[in-house]
């Protein structure tokens, strides 16, 4: 594969059209909707709606296994069932993270997000039939499936978003993920409210309405381009990536676009996307991929679930009646698209640094007000509206740092070759993470009682300091650019030992 060494001259009327162009075109913006519906939505929409139709699981549990057995089901053998299924999604997840770089790069962006909700429209028919044929092992492999798809939607939707955004508005697309993860988590608590689909005679079709997604993906996502970038840089594509270009940005504005991947394009010389376990290896992206494994780590451990699970409890000491409960916990998903939004709309003025450096440190504050105001909880009348006050507090800090930036910083620290096997690293690490919050999350709960909030404290302020000393800001900057900013880290015994043979070389130069 060889790159034209043509370059495109006139920077000058691309800086002036680019800078009366700083809105995505209703191309690229339509893009990333269509991404989207397919990708993290789906993540947020299947978290969602497992929590509605608990109950009626349980009971067509117990009643398939006495029509099968003739016998009642044990207590315990039913928790374990439960157990199953609710987290056999996150092994999935981790399976599709595993894979998703790999059909990236041999699909394409475009050709692996088409693909993957064929895997969709398969879970979602086998969780529709688990109930009339009367066999949970289907709903099982049901949500299997369904993970698997959402950690290839999770692993390749910001890869495609990232390459196709222009630099000054990557952080506001990267953040088409994190707007449409809450807007499946708040739609999932929606559709999953005992009016519409969370009744009991409807829960098999809430489960398999996922389908509806990957159909929408599967219809409006092949009217758009495959990623710029891939097309070149993976495929040697110039014309069709060209084609592209002109298609987001418009004929007039997409010159620099163009220029800018040549000069990846040269600066990897023809390198073959790369395996993650290449990636260990390479000393050139060591702290790259120690920041993608803290960050991503830092957002599944950072005592978000902790804000989750205690909020019932919470709502139900503020006074508010079981049945309501429901309702208000809808505000938390509306807090979490709140704040996807407000950050979409601020990466790009504020920065990526001071979001996520500020979102921690709020997380932390509002740990220690929840440590306090869970143990005073019934001293006084108004504590327990100060603990509610606080969760909503702790979601909005969430969302505007962790939350948002995590997945865009993946994209941007990471240069063509390596980035595809950077999600899969990242994106394995985030399920294994989920996963395992999952299981020691009770223990730690049960353990600790409110305290559990001071590990998640130390946690919050830990991933904080490393972000300010490690990471540099990445705002309006090349892939390039920001490569050459980790340098002075990757080589950082190299550079001394050079700057000292040089001041040995001026040395004896002045001897002479």
């Amino acid at each position: 594969m060889e790159c034209s060494k043509q370059t495109i001259t006139g920077s000058w009327t691309v800086g002036d059209l680019t800078a009366n162009h700083k809105l995505p075109s209703r191309t690229l913006f339509l893009a990333v909707c269509a991404v989207g519906i397919g990708g993290t939505f789906q993540y947020g929409y299947n978290v969602s709606i497992i929590n509605a139709p608990t109950e009626h699981i349980h009971k067509f549990l117990n009643e398939t296994w006495s029509s099968r057995y003739q016998t009642e089901l044990n207590p315990s053998l039913l928790t374990l069932l439960w157990s199953v299924i609710a987290s056999i999604f996150s092994l999935g997840g981790l399976c599709g993270a595993h894979i998703g770089g790999s059909m990236a790069i041999r699909l394409g962006r475009k050709g692996a997000l088409l693909v993957n909700n064929f895997i969709a429209i398969l879970a979602s028919i086998l969780m529709g039939i688990s109930f009339p044929t009367g066999l949970f092992e289907l709903l099982m492999v049901g949500r299997f499936l369904i993970g698997v798809n959402t950690g290839v939607g999770i692993c390749v939707q910001p890869l495609y978003i990232g390459e196709v955004a222009p630099k000054h508005l990557r952080g506001a697309m990267a953040m088409g993920s994190s707007i449409f993860l809450t807007g499946g988590i708040l739609t999932g608590q929606i559709i999953g409210l005992r009016e519409l689909l969370g009744g009991e005679k409807y829960w098999p079709f809430l489960l398999s309405s996922s389908c509806f997604p990957a159909l929408a993906q599967l219809f409006f996502l092949p009217w758009f381009p495959e990623s710029p970038r891939y097309l070149l840089i993976d495929r040697g594509d110039e014309m069709k990536c060209t084609k592209a270009l002109k298609r987001f940005h418009g004929p007039l504005h997409y010159q620099e676009e163009m220029e800018d991947i040549q000069r990846e394009c040269f600066a990897l010389n023809g390198e073959k996307p790369k395996k993650p376990w290449q990636l260990f290896g390479d000393r050139s992206v060591k702290w790259q991929l120690i920041t993608v494994i803290v960050m991503t780590m830092g957002q599944q451990l950072s005592g978000i679930n902790a804000i989750y699970f205690y909020a019932s409890y919470i709502f139900k000491q503020a006074g508010i009646p079981a049945e309501k409960i429901p309702y208000v916990t809808l505000g938390t998903g509306a807090c979490e698209c709140l704040t996807a939004l407000t950050c979409g709309l601020l990466i790009d003025y504020m920065g990526r640094r001071l979001l996520i450096i500020g979102g921690y440190t709020l997380m932390s504050f509002w740990c220690i007000v929840l440590t306090f105001s869970l143990t005073y909880q019934e001293l006084y009348p108004w504590v327990p509206y100060l603990s509610m006050a606080s969760i909503f507090a702790f979601i909005l800090s969430f969302g505007l740092g962790p939350g948002g930036i995590t997945n865009t910083l993946t994209a941007e620290l990471f240069t063509q070759s390596s980035r595809p096997a950077a999600y899969m690293i990242g994106g394995s690490v985030s399920w294994l993470s989920f996963f395992t919050i999952g299981m020691l999350f009770p223990f730690i709960v049960n353990g600790l009682k409110q305290y559990c909030f001071v590990v998640f404290l130390v946690e919050s302020l830990l991933v904080a300091c490393f972000i300010f000393f490690v990471i540099p800001e990445t705002k309006n900057k090349t892939f390039l650019e920001i490569k050459r900013e980790f340098q002075h880290l990757n080589f950082r015994g190299r550079i001394k030992e050079k700057e000292a043979e040089l001041c040995e070389r001026r040395q004896l130069c002045n001897e002479c």
